[in-house]
């Protein structure tokens, strides 16, 4: 299946999509080069739009290295939080009764995070498009609910704490990811904001 047509049918018909990504033979490099490294794209080039020509409008001059810098750590880390969510969905199954199966979660976690990807396209536009953008992170979570009893046989009765505990390991070790990931950039912001003057 072709990227816009999985794009298209996982949020538009997602429980009959789930029933057709469940049997497919994806392996994680053809994922990652074919799906998630394409669609990660979409909210790290808005964020560096809306920064760097939109935001700087209105804020001030804001170092063009310190934008690309920024936009670049946000696409890195994005796919390495795919990979993560997904060990971590595929580590927690079997306390849900669910099926360990480290590719089977990365597809759940990559095609439920499809939602969030194309509401990145918001974030070009400051506040509301954040806002757009949190509802298609929202979306993404419906979606992994969703996709759950179907990629790791979690019994559905058992796919919404699945979902929560999840995500609620996710975001800790997102934030722990953010704090490193801006102290780094943070050091390095200076130095390529004043290379910019």
């Amino acid at each position: 299946m072709n990227l816009v047509d999985r794009v298209k049918n996982i949020l538009l018909q997602p429980k009959t999509e789930w029933a057709v990504i469940e049997p497919e033979q994806t392996d994680p490099k053809t994922l990652y080069t074919g799906y998630i490294c394409i669609l990660a794209l979409i909210p790290a080039v808005a964020s560096f739009i809306g920064t760097a020509f939109i935001v700087s409008f209105f804020a001030g001059r804001i170092g063009l290295g310190f934008v690309v810098g920024a936009a670049i750590s946000q696409y890195v880390l994005g796919l390495v939080m795919v990979f993560v969510v997904a060990f971590i969905a595929d580590a927690l199954a079997t306390s849900f009764d669910g099926q360990k199966n480290l590719n089977q979660a990365l597809k759940l976690t990559a095609y439920a995070m499809t939602a969030a990807w194309v509401a990145g396209i918001f974030t070009i536009v400051p506040i509301l498009g954040w806002l757009l953008s949190l509802l298609g992170s929202l979306y993404s979570l419906y979606l992994f609910y969703l996709g759950a009893p179907v990629m790791m046989k979690v019994p559905e009765p058992k796919a919404v704490g699945y979902t929560v505990v999840v995500v609620l390991v996710a975001i800790v070790i997102g934030i722990v990811i953010g704090m490193i990931n801006a102290s780094i950039l943070g050091m390095g912001a200076v130095g390529m904001m004043g290379g910019m003057r």
